[in-house]
């Protein structure tokens, strides 16, 4: 067989359920929507999704460097060596060489706020750090460079698009397995009414 009569056959195989037949059954129908259903809500709405998450994220990160700034802080004492510096706030150290600090500073307001934070593990009580603080004058992580924001909202664009297509697909894998059961039942049915009428013919 050529190619292009593999192809033509697996079209014809593929749109069977769609053409009028003795033997295709209402599951068959409903079968053959569920799976343009699925095609197409995982492409077109995957795609819609994985661009408003990716949108989302980039006006978070968009606010987050409107809103964070750096501020200079007095750390007041040292108190030990962290052991996990993810989701911390920035101070002055940087790697996994950083004890926790406790600092003082002032918001925009003028209100002090005391806090900890992550600095070098020699840093004296009284030296001054840089740290970061929210709207609200509280510490918060460094916001993202636009660059590595770009970067970021791709991948959560990308994770929300493959979540999306995932899930749609596994609910149409659930709708043809019960479809196939009910057919299934059905090929058992007739089959048992065929034994039926050759039993009766044959008695």
């Amino acid at each position: 067989m050529s190619q292009t009569q593999g192809k033509k056959a697996l079209t014809r195989a593929g749109l069977w359920r769609w053409r009028r037949n003795p033997l295709r059954r209402g599951s068959d129908l409903v079968e053959a929507w569920v799976l343009l259903a699925a095609w197409v809500l995982a492409l077109v709405g995957g795609a819609l999704v994985g661009m408003v998450a990716a949108s989302a994220a980039n006006r978070t990160f968009d606010r987050q460097r409107a809103e964070r700034q750096e501020v200079t802080a007095t750390v007041v004492q040292n108190t030990r060596r962290a052991v996990d510096t993810e989701g911390a706030a920035s101070g002055s150290g940087t790697g996994d060489d950083l004890s926790w600090v406790t600092v003082r500073w002032k918001a925009r307001d003028g209100a002090e706020h005391m806090g900890r934070t992550q600095a070098a593990p020699n840093t004296r009580p009284g030296t001054h750090i840089t740290v970061w603080t929210d709207r609200h004058g509280l510490l918060a992580a460094q916001p993202l460079e636009p660059a590595e924001a770009q970067v970021e909202a791709a991948l959560l664009g990308t994770m929300a698009t493959a979540f999306t297509g995932g899930a749609v697909w596994l609910s149409a894998y659930g709708v043809r397995k019960r479809l196939e059961r009910r057919r299934m039942a059905q090929w058992d049915e007739e089959w048992e009414r065929i034994d039926t009428r050759w039993g009766r013919k044959t008695g």
